[in-house]
């Protein structure tokens, strides 16, 4: 922590200070991080374009991908820049206002990625399901609705969240052990009672993680039980195929978070910090890559776009 001793705190003003212990591999670090950074905006771009571009993509379970795509731009803009200052220009300071601006994007977009995974599962539940009545349950109003009811959800948790974050006074030190900005991690470092805090982000965990992932495996649990009931060799394939995608995504995005709260608990901070970095930049990056591979659709549009000849 050498360079931040000040005869005064600034509680409009934090300090971000990386990967404490860890300096000498900042810049290693970073150079991988920025690589990740980079294929996660031109992957999600480019799927954004594809979708938005090509008239017979505009099915469904596309247009979710299109939304999955742009919050997974948002989700990685919202960390990652600040991140690359502080390891290449060593620019820590982080204003309040800019702090809880970043906490909030941060979690909106975590949030909406997870409402978007369960709606993709529900998708493919009434596409096995009830394949010749899809389009009439998944009109494209109902798909509009479904859309801006995930994001309103995100939004509203995040309103709530941010009017206990401006009521907490502060007194003692604004140096924070982080690459990034965390709730509880300024929270802590308040003058009052943070139970509210503490509980309101359980609340959050509960609320949209945990409920999310019990729907999610329901859904697969129905999902299986569907295929299973359907004789055709080729349907069963088609289901795995389509589904499986969606399973990894969900494992990339739900797994590394996971992890990364018990190694908080039970593990080192660098560890934890290194992790957390990880977790907010991994999803983005592979979502894209793994929905180009596995979609035989996407993956001809792709060919389509950079081979116009193989048209």
């Amino acid at each position: 922590m050498a360079g931040f001793n000040y005869a005064a705190v600034d509680h409009m003003i934090s300090y971000l200070l990386g990967i404490p212990g860890q300096e000498d591999l900042h810049t290693w670090i970073s150079i991988s991080l920025f690589i990740s950074y980079v294929f996660a905006l031109l992957g999600n771009g480019l799927l954004v374009f594809i979708i938005l571009t090509k008239s017979g993509l505009h099915e469904h379970i596309y247009l979710f991908l299109c939304m999955l795509a742009g919050v997974d731009i948002v989700f990685a803009t919202t960390t990652e820049p600040k991140v690359l200052t502080i390891f290449w220009c060593n620019y820590r300071e982080i204003s309040h206002i800019g702090y809880i601006a970043h906490l909030c994007f941060q979690l909106s977009s975590f949030i909406s990625e997870s409402g978007i995974l369960l709606i993709m599962t529900f998708d493919r539940y009434i596409a096995v399901r009830y394949p010749l009545r899809y389009t009439t349950i998944l009109s494209h109003s109902l798909t509009r609705k479904i859309g801006v009811a995930v994001f309103l959800r995100a939004h509203c948790i995040i309103f709530l969240m941010t009017f206990h974050r401006k009521r907490l006074t502060f007194c003692r030190n604004n140096i924070l052990p982080h690459t990034f900005c965390e709730h509880i991690g300024l929270a802590k470092y308040g003058c009052d009672d943070i139970c509210i805090n503490t509980w309101y982000g359980f609340f959050i965990l509960m609320f949209t993680v945990v409920f999310d992932v019990v729907l999610i495996f329901a859904s697969y649990v129905l999902i299986l039980h569907a295929v299973f009931h359907i004789p055709s060799q080729d349907v069963h394939y088609k289901a795995f195929n389509t589904c499986g995608s969606h399973v990894c995504v969900m494992i990339l995005f739900y797994g590394p978070g996971i992890f990364s709260v018990l190694k908080q608990c039970f593990g080192l901070i660098h560890v934890h910090i290194l992790l957390a970095s990880t977790t907010l930049l991994a999803p983005p990056m592979l979502n894209s890559l793994i929905y180009g591979v596995k979609t035989k659709q996407m993956r001809d549009q792709v060919v389509c776009v950079f081979s116009p000849k193989q048209k």
